[in-house]
This record gives structure tokens, sequence and C-alpha cells, in this order.
């Protein structure tokens, strides 16, 4: 099984960023990948992008083309999506680790991880997870975290049905099955925190 992981909302705990972060996984079987192709040529149609270009859910402008996209996501019985939503107001942080962009990321990465590794469990299926590379994050971050979490008490993760190696590092544009999961992402940011109207 292979999951596909972006993020929404900003992680810094400033005034003006968003009320919630959102970790999201889309997740298929690799024998799934070429029904992925075929959706996301179909969504590139139907938004009228070229055949080559990278869907971003930030690049999608109208309402009517995001919620399409979503539907279309959302029909694909093949795929699974699991989301994991940050209410930041509620986190009681110390000044140091609200000041750490990559705590949120990590700490929320590892309740995402916890619920892939249950659903890779039940499955029977060992599950590698490739996550979309953002700025100021390097893999030593992310190594160096998988290994805290498997000393860490309380930590939910069933480890042995998830990729020995570890998570891996990609960007969008190298492995278009990313841009699944920003979208997802993105859907379900746009469920929690709301526009310059108060809408979601």
């Amino acid at each position: 099984m292979l999951a596909f992981i972006d993020e929404s909302g900003q992680r810094s705990f400033s005034v003006a960023s968003s009320d919630h972060f959102i970790l999201t996984a889309v997740v298929l079987r690799d024998a799934d990948l070429p029904r992925a192709s075929v959706l996301l040529r179909q969504m590139r149609t139907e938004v009228n992008r070229p055949a080559t270009a990278v869907l971003s859910w930030k690049n999608i402008r109208t309402h009517p083309q995001r919620l399409r996209l979503a539907q279309l996501l959302g029909g694909a019985s093949w795929a699974t999506i699991s989301t994991v939503v940050a209410c930041k107001r509620h986190l009681a942080l110390s000044s140091a680790l609200a000041g750490d962009e990559s705590y949120l990321y990590l700490y929320t990465l590892r309740y995402l991880l916890e619920r892939l590794s249950w659903f890779a469990r039940d499955k029977g299926d060992v599950l590698q997870y490739t996550l979309a590379h953002i700025v100021r994050f390097k893999m030593s971050q992310l190594r160096s975290y998988e290994a805290r979490l498997r000393t860490l008490d309380g930590c939910q993760i069933k480890w042995n049905w998830l990729d020995p190696k570890g998570g891996q590092l990609d960007q969008p544009n190298r492995n278009e099955h990313l841009q699944l999961a920003d979208l997802a992402a993105s859907a379900t940011g746009a469920a929690f925190n709301t526009d310059d109207y108060g809408n979601v």
C-alpha cells in the first residue's frame, strides 16, 4: 500500500495564520497507481489544464472547479483518505515550541502515522508513505523524529505495518500522485479554515 501525504494551513501559530493545520494522506494499493494517473488526467481535462500540468488547489481559482475536483477524488472508491486536523488555538504550547514550525507538522504526522499503520494492519499489507516536501524541512528531521517516535511512551504506531526504511520526501511535479494529497488536504482545509467572508 502507498500513502501520499500533504498539508493545508499554516504551521505557524501567529495571529494571522490559519486556525487549523491539516495533514492528509491519500492511500491506495500500488496496483491502483494507473487508475490514479487516469483520474489526474480527467481532473486536468475538467478544469481546463494542460495534460502535463501540476494540479494544485491554490492554482484552481473558481469554487465550481474546486468542488468538481473534490467530487472526483471523493468518488475514487479505490482510494482512502485519512486526515488529522490540529485545532491550533486549543494547543497549549510553550513559546519555544510555538516558534518552531516543524513541531506542529511532526506532532500532526505522529497521529496520521498511527492511523495509517492501523489501516495497513487491518488490511494485512505494509504501507509506504511519501510526504510532499515542505520548505525548511529535511530528510534528517524526518528520520530523527521517526526514531524518537519508536521510543516514545504512548505512541501507538504499529511499526511492523509501515515501510522499515521510513517515509520519503518528494515533489508533486516529480511524483504526480502527491497532487491527489494536495487536493484532498486543501479541500479539507477549506472545510475547516474560514475564507475572507467567514465561509467554510
